[in-house]
């Protein structure tokens, strides 16, 4: 198993910290640093700058969304990014939310699996540089009766196949996910439940095109703090996990929101999303146990996040991806730090 780094969003007056933070990670010998996108900072920007402030560790977008961008400029951004990187940069994809995709990109969120299989598929083709031509329900290149023509990248990508990962958190989409992608991005990961929450459909959609686990990236992100009183170190997850369980979505489609309940939290779900919803944050804060905070984080000393580590890699993570909680740079880098040793100790390097 290997560690990634998790920046989150740009901005904040943080920008230096996460530079650093990048920097300590590659020194550690981290293999991949993520950048975030929503409606803020964009992914590829703050990838590139990182690139070029670091030597080694691999450059990701976790994810970039496809409802911001046409299949073919994600298809020139990845092979860019590979280019300058010196071949290190692996490209996340994911549909967004409903909220994000129709609010904010005025892009309607309906058929996300079918748009997400064609949109995979004219980036592979486009970044293959194959004459690019494709006929689907929601892609049509070129545009019939036009004087568009079949045209091909004119970059060379450093490597001649770019690792193209998914953020799937539903059956159905983990299931294509195994199917069509190098790797899977994963959220609020229980090792205990993990096989049954991402790794069983994971493994039909592999079946499904020939082709088994091996070489397939599993790569969930996990809160990481350091400390002696676990309970209070899991109290400063709870805004974080009653946000998404609660709050991100509408109660029709909180995907977070049923992956608790698939995890079995159904009662304690609708009660945190019943009090988000009704603008009670801090109650539904409150109202996470703590057994789901735990089991989706590594808390504590050293030696309990190697446990935590060596349960994840059991499991079948392959990349586990950190994001260090602090206020602080030093704080951030203390638990870098704290994910590099613990990851030696837990012996699944």
């Amino acid at each position: 198993m290997r560690l990634g780094i998790n920046l989150g969003y740009w901005g904040a007056g943080m920008d230096a910290d996460n530079l650093a933070v990048a920097q300590e990670a590659d020194r550690l010998g981290y293999a991949v640093c993520w950048a975030a996108e929503a409606y803020g900072s964009d992914a590829p920007t703050v990838l590139a700058y990182v690139a070029a402030k670091t030597e080694r560790i691999d450059i990701g977008s976790a994810i970039l969304q496809i409802p911001a961008r046409q299949p073919a400029m994600t298809a020139m951004t990845a092979a860019t990014l590979d280019s300058l990187s010196g071949g290190r940069f692996r490209l996340g994809l994911g549909v967004s939310g409903p909220q994000v995709s129709e609010g904010w990109y005025g892009v309607k969120f309906d058929k996300p699996l079918a748009r997400t299989r064609e949109y995979v598929e004219i980036v592979r083709r486009a970044m293959s540089r194959e004459r690019l031509s494709f006929e689907g329900e929601h892609w049509t290149l070129p545009l019939p009766g036009g004087p568009g023509k079949p045209l091909k990248l004119t970059v060379h990508p450093e490597r001649p196949h770019i690792p193209l990962y998914i953020a799937a958190i539903g059956p159905k989409n983990l299931e294509q996910t195994g199917e069509i992608a190098d790797g899977a991005l994963l959220i609020f990961p229980a090792a205990a439940h993990l096989e049954e929450t991402a790794l069983k459909p994971i493994r039909a959609g592999r079946e499904k095109a020939g082709k088994t686990m091996e070489g397939f990236d599993v790569v969930p992100t996990v809160p990481l703090a350091t400390g002696d009183d676990i309970e209070a170190l899991a109290d400063t997850f709870r805004p974080y996990t009653a946000l998404y369980v609660g709050g991100m979505g509408s109660r029709e489609q909180n995907f977070y929101n049923r992956l608790a309940q698939r995890m079995g939290y159904e009662k304690e779900a609708a009660e945190i999303q019943d009090k988000y919803l009704a603008g009670d944050k801090n109650g539904a804060a409150a109202a996470v146990p703590h057994r789901l905070i735990d089991s989706t984080t590594l808390l504590g000393s050293v030696d309990r996040i190697a446990d935590g580590m060596r349960a994840y890699a059991e499991a079948g993570v392959t990349t586990l991806t950190l994001a260090p909680a602090g206020f602080t740079l030093d704080e951030r880098v203390a638990a870098l730090r704290a994910g590099a040793e613990a990851l030696e100790r837990a012996g699944v390097a």
